[in-house]
């Protein structure tokens, strides 16, 4: 079999997202609760939050989300990473600023451990992609987009994107 570079490294960049997201399976998780909901997105699926993503910009007057989206454009690959907000019911906690659970999901608070589970996993796949020499990106803007999108699905509101991408110079790096 002969394969050019592009088909191959489209190939690595599929298994290396794959990679990430057992990473981020994997990752510890307060209670043992598994709250993760992982994604890779490519062709026109990335396209559409890209897109949004440009809405974004506009309408709220934030270029970054402009700068972000070319970046996705450039990416072949995009993984999201999301959490499910759900309190752990803890007894005695308060990390999230309320007295406990019930006043957080009362005030419809975001439960600590929520946020922090979901940085813990996004470090576990990053981590990965870094071991794999794969450029990478942690963008909270690809998030705000999917969430607008529900492309995690309704419920899921805490999200983040990682455009992946192989090239000769990191898009992801001397951004304005």
């Amino acid at each position: 079999m002969f394969q050019l570079n592009p088909d191959s490294e489209l190939d690595s960049l599929m298994s290396a997202a794959r990679g990430a997201c057992v990473a981020a399976r994997t990752a510890p998780k307060g209670r043992g609760r598994d709250l993760l909901v992982t994604a890779v997105l490519t062709g026109e699926e990335k396209s559409v939050l890209s897109s949004r993503m440009r809405l974004i910009a506009k309408r709220e007057n934030v270029p970054s989300f402009d700068r972000d989206a070319d970046n996705v454009d450039r990416s072949p690959v995009l993984l999201l990473l999301g959490s499910h907000k759900a309190p752990l019911g803890l007894k005695y906690c308060g990390l999230c600023g309320y007295a406990d659970c019930v006043a957080m999901a009362a005030a419809a608070g975001t439960c600590a451990f929520n946020t922090g589970d979901l940085g813990i996993a996004l470090g576990s796949a990053v981590s990965r992609l870094a071991d794999q020499r794969i450029d990478n990106r942690v963008m909270y803007t690809v998030g705000m987009a999917a969430r607008e999108l529900a492309t995690l699905g309704e419920e899921v509101e805490l999200i983040y994107g990682v455009p992946l991408s192989v090239s000769g110079k990191s898009p992801f790096f001397d951004r304005s």
